[in-house]
Order: structure tokens, then sequence, then C-alpha cells
């Protein structure tokens, strides 16, 4: 599992590196059939982890990819899951809060996740055996092994953070009116902050002990997820549907993800 996770790292990387010569460009936007952004970073940043991910020979689901039926999908035991440019619409109003997915799935639950942030350069990770998550900095082109990378690292504990102000993080593009009443209900149970944050940053905040909780009440894809759930989940947080107060499954037939609640505890559902 270490190459594994090793692989995963060189890919996010150098994926962010590329997105990041061409964020000071004049890029163009062009625009999927469900009327999501795509640029030539998404593109680019997604051929980069190919080229690393299938000399694995583990199957590939990629936002970017075309998806594999399900008859086919639902007989893997293992596969990767990528979103290699997370935050399009951040990426595209240069605000930085964008980022590099990937996640290894096995039976339907992220064990190891990668999600690297190209504008500061911070990684976050778990173990190659999923039990501890982690955040350094890679500030260098040149790659060490993931020992190396381990010393320079800080080990992430969720609920780490605690004081007399509830934070709840949310996303900067999704704030919808069912999101702003959960912030209500809960401002009338703690003093309560709110966090908002573009991409998959929101499971860095709880995973880092920054935030207590980032509820979920519109629409994700597995991609957008799976990462930031390895990584919050290495460190003690819950992701859980919203409805059956499970964890997020993977590899479904229908790649949309339930509503959900991702949280340091268990007990932050309306």
């Amino acid at each position: 599992m270490e190459e594994l996770l090793q692989i995963a790292i060189n890919a996010a990387v150098l994926a962010g590196q590329e997105i990041l010569s061409i964020y000071d460009t004049d890029f163009v936007v062009k625009y999927k059939k469900d009327t999501s952004p795509l640029t030539k970073a998404d593109s680019n940043a997604n051929a980069i982890i190919m080229g690393f991910l299938e000399k694995t020979e583990i199957p590939i689901i990629s936002e970017e990819n075309k998806q594999t039926a399900y008859a086919i999908r639902k007989d893997w035991t293992r596969c990767w899951m990528v979103d290699p440019l997370d935050g399009t619409k951040e990426f595209i109003n240069r605000n930085g809060e964008f980022t590099v997915n990937i996640a290894l799935i096995e039976n339907g639950t992220p064990v190891l996740g990668v999600l690297y942030i190209p504008v500061t350069k911070l990684l976050y990770y778990t173990s190659a055996t999923g039990g501890a998550s982690y955040k350094t900095t890679i500030d260098s082109e040149t790659f060490t092994t993931v020992p190396e990378i381990l010393k320079t690292s800080e080990k992430l504990f969720g609920n780490s953070v605690k004081d007399q102000v509830f934070k709840i993080t949310t996303s900067r593009s999704h704030l919808n009116s069912r999101t702003k009443r959960y912030i209500e209900a809960k401002r009338k149970q703690h003093p309560v902050t709110v966090i908002t944050k573009g991409s998959s940053l929101k499971f860095c905040l709880l995973a880092e002990g920054s935030a207590d909780v980032y509820p979920r009440f519109a629409p994700t894809m597995e991609w957008d997820t799976a990462a930031g759930h390895a990584i919050c989940q290495a460190a003690g947080v819950s992701v859980l549907d919203f409805l059956t107060k499970e964890p997020l499954q993977y590899n479904k037939e229908n790649l949309l993800n339930s509503f959900f609640i991702a949280s340091t505890n268990n007990v932050h559902f309306e």
C-alpha cells in the first residue's frame, strides 16, 4: 500500500503543478452538458494522474473519464476515485480554493486518500494503511519517499481544537436555504462561526480540527468527497449519509452522493 500512496502523492502534486501553469493564463472555459465548467487545467491534470494510476492496474473512476458501465464496475473490489481539479469554479474565480483529489476505494469504502492544494502547496494524506492522516507542505518539484515526507508531516486529530464557539464549514458556491436553516438551528444551541470554503478544503478543516461540522445539503459526486472522506475518517471524523446515518459508500450504481454530515462526532444531525 505504501507504493500506491507514493504513486497517488506524486500524481496529485504533479497534476497540481500543471494546474498552476495554467492558472494565471487566459484559459478558455467550456461547459459540460450538466452546465458545470471545464478548463484545460481539468483535462491536463486528469491526463497526468491517469498516467500514474494506470500503471497500478487498478480500475479508475475519474470525473473527466467516460464512466465504465455498472455491470462491469459492480465486480470491482478496488478502484481509484479521482477528481483532477475539485473546485473548477474557484479555479476560474482565481481564489485559490481548489484541490486535486485521489482516493483508493475498497469494497465501497475509501481506505487511502491524497488531497493536494496547488496554490498553498499543502498536502493532506492518509497513511498507507489508512489508520492516520497527516498534512505537510510540498515546496519542491523533487519528490522524496513517503517515509521522508512523514518526517515533515503533522498528524491530524479531527477533535483537537475545542472551544466555546461551534464552527460550521460550508460551501462557498452552494450555500442553499436548507444549509442556512441548519446553521440557524445550531445558533439556538451554541455560539456559531461559519467558515466558507471551496472544494474539498472543508474536509481539511475538519481533519485538522479547525471546524466541527460540514453539513452538505446540495449535490456532490463520489469523486468530490472520496479523498476528503478518507482523510477525515483516518483523523477520527465521520462522514455519514444524512438519512441512513451510515458512512457514504463509493462505486455505487449511481455515483451521486446522498446529502451528508461530516463531523467530529455523530450528534450534529438536524
